[in-house]
């Protein structure tokens, strides 16, 4: 796995394809796995890299505290150790709020934008303390059972009836590219382990940039499901409402994970819009 020293620290990354360069950037307690299904399709297209952030994946794991601006000088590190001036960028949830800061602070550095189920603040940080506590039950449980570890998790990331499709044959190749065995046994390989989840957990708390939204001016689209219950959809219209050259395009039924769960659909619309 190729890394870059960035920021005294190692930042894991793959590449995939030729053209113009689309970075991706995971969610919380995930890591660059998470765009599996994207990854084929987006690559005939672009150059694809796809990075694990600071503590997560195959990158360093720091024992300290670090901080959303660690988290964009990182990704601006790794843009300059692989010599890309401007790239698009795509990231869920953690990801899209990494985007944000980032383009805040270096807009030069950024083309088109792809925000999947993110949001501009949390509303307090009693929801991500509830999410982190269960997240770290579901790295403890994965010990003993990964497999319901994996769908203890599946119930915050994903609408019922896609669950319920992944439980009823865990054998079938989810868009005929991976089946749910895979990926409950990728589940347990480079975990965000509780330091992890309790650093990124604060970053996500503290992260706000409602009021300065309206200064990024890229051309972006933003993804929510409408079953998603991390970041809903009235966060993402008001994503929306702030971000002067923003498109919604609410995916019906589906949950917090909406580019896996409808890969089929979000996909082609990716690549038109980067094209566009």
């Amino acid at each position: 796995m190729p890394t870059a020293d960035v920021n005294n620290i190692k930042i894991a990354y793959e590449i995939y394809g030729d053209g113009e360069p689309l970075i991706l950037i995971h969610g919380y307690s995930y890591n660059k796995s998470a765009w599996i299904v994207q990854i084929d399709d987006l690559s005939k297209h672009f150059k694809i890299i796809a990075l694990d952030v600071r503590g997560s994946g195959e990158s360093s794991h720091p024992e300290e505290q670090f901080t959303i601006d660690n988290l964009v000088e990182d990704l601006k590190g790794l843009m300059d150790f692989l010599k890309i001036e401007k790239a698009h960028l795509m990231g869920w949830s953690m990801g899209g709020m990494i985007i944000q800061n980032f383009v805040l602070k270096y807009p030069e550095r950024a083309d088109k934008l792809v925000l999947f189920a993110t949001n501009a603040g949390m509303p307090s940080k009693a929801g991500i303390q509830m999410l982190r506590d269960s997240i770290i039950e579901v790295y403890e449980l994965r010990k003993t059972d990964p497999k319901a570890a994996f769908f203890k998790l599946a119930k915050f990331m994903h609408s019922m009836k896609f669950r319920k499709k992944m439980e009823k044959d865990p054998n079938e190749k989810i868009h005929g590219i991976v089946t749910t065995e895979e990926l409950i046994k990728d589940s347990t390989e480079n975990q965000t382990t509780p330091t992890d989840l309790k650093h990124l957990a604060e970053i996500i708390g503290d992260h706000n940039t409602m009021d300065r939204l309206h200064e990024i001016k890229n051309k972006t689209l933003i993804f929510v499901g409408s079953k998603d219950t991390i970041t809903p959809l009235i966060a993402n219209e008001l994503l929306h409402e702030k971000l002067p050259n923003s498109t919604l395009k609410v995916i019906q039924g589906a949950g917090h994970k909406v580019f896996l769960e409808n890969q089929p659909e979000v996909n082609p619309i990716i690549i038109d819009f980067f094209k566009s």
